[in-house]
């Protein structure tokens, strides 16, 4: 059996791979593919510097630390409510389509933490004090909070810098690394969903509504708005007839993008790459078609194995 025939998906899957910046490695900067993507998932920010390694070269992780250093890119909770890897000039727009939906899961999650309404409101108010003019840490930022008796405890701290950013307060610049947030005025909400969907199509085409709602977190009425404001479709990247084999890192936003990734996993491995309990695997691919998974931590052998030590060394 030919390797054409291992799908009937086949157009669908090498569209949303050239969409994604898969069918060609192609000398890119990382804030280019990030912009290109939106946003990229990055509560494990190795994982999300491996998405920009799958999609270009002439870089390695470091390039991206240097791009969260000078401010370039920036790490906050936006969509469904998870760190994401977004171009600082995106942060604002996508936190005033994200944030409002976020509140109230964190009330719920504080409260059950034990951290009261009043002191969530002091912490967003330390945390704000303490990045101005100045980077922090997470350890730094706790010390600060426990100073004025604000819980630190267990996941209070990491949940009390996520409601700093809820509140538009603070982003990540590195790992556990935080600074005061992008100046932001008014966000007209309908501009910003056109955006949201014009600059999902250019990464995901072909997708529905429904696709980017699982994407983005927004109720589906948002996202089929988001998609009628965006007008025409972007130009579609060229389809290629095989799409070359590809390393990506766990979280990849190839299998994030769309409400079903069946178009790309098949379903005797679909355990496999995810397992349960929020994880999503590291996985190879063959013609966009995941052929099975790896650990980062000791990449498969071959020239893209050697590459991806490389990278994260470089």
């Amino acid at each position: 059996m030919g390797h054409a025939d291992r799908h009937p998906r086949d157009g669908v899957r090498r569209a949303r791979a050239a969409a994604q910046l898969l069918a060609t490695r192609d000398r890119r900067e990382p804030e280019e593919i990030v912009r290109h993507l939106l946003a990229v998932q990055a509560q494990d920010l190795r994982a999300a510097k491996l998405a920009l390694r799958a999609r270009g070269t002439g870089f390695g992780a470091s390039a991206v630390d240097a791009a969260l250093a000078d401010g370039r890119l920036v790490v906050a909770w936006l969509l469904r409510g998870t760190l994401h890897l977004v171009g600082a000039e995106d942060w604002a727009w996508l936190h005033a389509l994200c944030a409002p939906r976020q509140r109230t899961g964190s009330d719920r999650r504080l409260g059950q933490l034990g951290v009261s309404e009043e002191q969530a409101s002091r912490a967003v108010a330390v945390i704000a004090s303490a990045v101005e003019g100045a980077d922090r840490t997470r350890a730094e930022l706790a010390e600060a909070l426990a100073a004025e008796g604000i819980p630190t405890e267990g996941q209070a701290t990491p949940h009390l810098l996520a409601r700093a950013a809820i509140e538009g307060v603070v982003v990540a610049c590195g790992e556990r690394v935080y600074r005061r947030a992008p100046d932001a005025g008014a966000v007209d909400r309908d501009a910003a969903l056109a955006e949201l969907g014009r600059r999902y199509l250019r990464g995901h085409l072909p997708a529905e509504p429904a696709d980017l709602a699982a994407w983005s977190g927004l109720p589906l009425g948002d996202a089929r708005r988001a998609l009628a404001l965006a007008g025409d479709p972007p130009a579609s990247s060229p389809v290629p007839d095989r799409v070359p084999p590809r390393l990506l890192g766990p979280f990849d936003p190839y299998l994030l993008g769309w409400k079903d990734r069946s178009f790309a996993v098949p379903d005797a491995l679909a355990r496999e790459v995810h397992p349960g309990g929020g994880m999503l695997r590291a996985v190879a691919t063959d013609d966009g078609l995941v052929t099975g998974t790896w650990s980062v931590a000791s990449p498969p052998a071959g020239d893209e194995g050697a590459d991806v030590a490389r990278f994260l060394a470089s």
